[in-house]
Order: structure tokens, then C-alpha cells, then sequence
């Protein structure tokens, strides 16, 4: 694996090269080696004697940071770790490393820590598959080589995609139909793209928070289509009571205690909610409303997709994991709902004028 040229090696203010990231010397092997101090002895990850990795996750992206993964719990991780900071990330040292730093890594937050993290990881990640060991999770997250500033290429391009064919069909659907939509949907297309390329704190609540509002909202576009047109009132409360579950949502993740598992079961709940309110509306609709074969397909193809988070596996090539997938394979389904979108409204509006003109 190949590593970005600037952040490999330094240079000496004599001039002479050395390592950016501190190896490991021969003579002082760390506690994660097994046979400590004898030569010849095989590597192999720390608490284990074979191959076998830690777990499999269960929870999109990553689970709660208390716990940590097998990678970041490396003794050889951790030492390799401790000493690029002591020796890179302070003083002269640190002053050395933000001259050379590119300037778009440093405006997109990338500290002299979080370096000497990606540097370690991939050493950690080396010695496992030299070993023959399943490649480890580093902080709940599987090991991507980093392009540019972005952390996690292949899952922010997908979903830059998918906020621009949001965007290119929210431009046709408003040129169609005067009234538009809110854009909820572009939005948390944005910030997915910044949360894989560049995971933070921040970046990783908005993306999530941003991720459970397009769902709420695709609740609330069946309810209007199935008893708002008919029922102002009951919407209107309907909405409100939505309004205020994100509300708690977030409040509890962000003031209470920040749950993967809670998230991820409302979030499940939800969407299962979400798909057989549609589907039900779909069924029965579908003798005088043609057009409702998309909107079946698009909730249907979603749920199949989400299988792929399922599929926990290192990253091909360090780039594509399952999660890109999935990413990859919503960018269509994005144009397919938007058609739906202007099919139905079309059909509203015709079917309200020839009300107006039958009065």
C-alpha cells in the first residue's frame, strides 16, 4: 500500500531524511508481539492465537467509540502511536510538519495526530496481512487509503452523486410542477459527503441527524398523499408530532448520550414504517394510477440495498466497502422517485382542475 508522499517521511533540519512514523526496533519489540524479545517468532494481533478478528458489527459505519475495535486496540497500534506524537506532534517537530502539511489537508481539519493515526494504522494493517490475519477495524471503521483530504473516497464521490442527481431532478420536478419540495434531501446528501470526507465528531452527528430527518420526511410526503388532501387538520398535527420527535431525537443523542444502537433501531423503525405505508398506498392505487410502479420499486429497491450493510468487509482496493455500495446504488433510485414525484403531482393538479371545472 502505497501511502501519501507527504505524510511518510520528514526531514531533518540538518538535512538528512528519516522516517516520519517511528518503526519498531528490532531489539525492543512491543507487547502486541507474541514471544517477546526472541527472534524469529511470528507477530500476531494482541489476545489472539489465530487468525480469527474481534467481531462483526452490526451497526452502520461504526458503534460507540467506549468500545473501540481490534485495530485501535493493538498494543503495537498504540505504541506506534504514542511515539509519532512524541517525536512529530510537538515543538520544532510540530512546527516542521505544518510547514510541509498541504494546505487543502489543513483546512480540512487534518491535525498532526490525526496522521500519525492513518500512518500507524496502515503499519498495524501491514503486519496483520503478513501474518495472515483478517484485516482489523481501526475506531469502528475498516481501513481506507485516503485521497486528497478525503477520508473515505469512494463513499463521499457517491454521495456527491447523489446530492447532484437530487439536485438535477429537483431543478426538472420545479420546471414541471410550480410548487416545489424542500430540499431535505439535498441537504443530507451534503452532509454525507462531508462526513466521509472528513469524520469528526460534528461531521458524524450532522450526517446521522441528517440521514433520520429524510426519513421522517418521506413519512410525512405518504401521510399528506394518503389522508392530507382530504384532511388539512390531521397533517398539520401529524407534522407537528414528527417536528417533535426529531426534536427528542436529537436532543437525546446530542445532550443525553450519543446511542448508535438507539439510532440505528428508530431509524429501522421508521423506514419499516415508511415502507409499508407507501407500499400499502401503492397496492391500492396501482388500477387507476399507473405511475405508481415507481414509487413501489424505489422503497423496495431501498430496502434490498440496505442488505449490502450487511456485507461487513475490508474495503476493496482500500476504497469500496459496503457502504459505498450502497451509496453507489442509490444515485438511481434518486431519479426514479423524482419522476414519480412529477408523474403524481401532474396528476393531481389535472385531477383538481377538471374538479374546479365540473363546480
Amino acid at each position: 500500500m502505497s501511502l501519501p508522499p507527504w505524510g511518510t517521511v520528514s526531514r531533518h533540519p540538518r538535512g538528512r531524511r528519516r522516517r516520519y512514523i517511528p518503526w519498531c526496533p528490532a531489539p525492543s519489540p512491543f507487547p502486541g508481539w507474541a514471544g517477546s524479545g526472541r527472534a524469529g517468532r511470528r507477530w500476531r494481533p494482541a489476545g489472539r492465537r489465530g487468525p480469527r478478528c474481534c467481531c462483526c458489527w452490526g451497526q452502520r459505519r461504526r458503534q460507540g467509540p467506549a468500545r473501540g475495535s481490534q485495530g485501535d486496540r493493538e498494543p503495537l497500534y498504540r505504541e506506534c502511536l504514542g511515539r509519532c506524537e512524541r517525536q512529530n506532534c510537538s515543538g520544532a517537530a510540530l512546527r516542521h510538519f505544518r510547514a510541509r502539511q498541504p494546505l487543502y489537508m489543513g483546512l480540512t481539519g487534518w491535525t498532526c495526530r490525526d496522521d500519525c493515526k492513518y500512518e500507524c494504522m496502515w503499519l498495524t494493517v501491514r503486519l496483520y496481512v503478513q501474518g495472515g490475519h483478517r484485516v482489523p477495524q481501526f475506531h469502528g471503521k475498516w481501513p481506507f487509503s485516503r485521497f486528497l483530504f478525503f477520508q473515505e473516497p469512494a463513499s463521499a464521490f457517491a454521495s456527491f452523486l447523489n446530492g447532484l442527481a437530487s439536485f438535477v431532478m429537483l431543478l426538472r420536478y420545479k420546471a414541471a410542477v410550480p410548487p416545489g419540495l424542500p430540499h431535505v434531501s439535498l441537504n443530507a446528501w451534503f452532509w454525507s459527503t462531508v462526513f466521509h470526507t472528513r469524520d469528526t465528531a460534528v461531521t458524524e452527528k450532522l450526517d446521522y441527524f441528517c440521514a433520520s430527518a429524510v426519513i421522517l420526511h418521506s413519512v410525512y410526503l405518504c401521510c399528506v398523499r394518503t389522508l392530507g388532501l382530504q384532511r388539512p387538520a390531521l397533517i398539520s398535527i401529524f407534522r407537528a408530532f414528527l417536528l417533535l420527535f426529531l426534536a427528542c431525537h436529537i436532543s437525546y443523542l446530542t445532550l443525553v448520550r450519543f446511542d448508535y444502537g438507539y439510532n440505528m433501531a428508530a431509524n429501522a423503525a421508521i423506514g419499516l414504517l415508511n415502507l409499508a405505508w407507501w407500499l400499502r398506498w401503492c397496492l391500492r392505487n396501482r388500477p387507476r394510477l399507473p405511475h405508481v410502479w415507481k414509487c413501489a420499486a424505489v422503497v423496495l429497491l431501498l430496502q434490498a440495498l440496505a442488505l449490502l450493510e450487511l456485507l461487513d468487509f475490508p474495503p476493496l482496493f482500500w476504497v469500496l466497502d459496503a457502504h459505498a455500495l450502497w451509496h453507489i446504488g442509490t444515485i438511481p433510485l434518486n431519479v426514479l422517485f423524482y419522476s414519480f414525484l412529477v408523474d403524481d403531482s401532474l396528476y393531481l393538479l389535472k385531477a383538481n382542475s377538471d374538479l374546479f371545472k365540473a363546480d
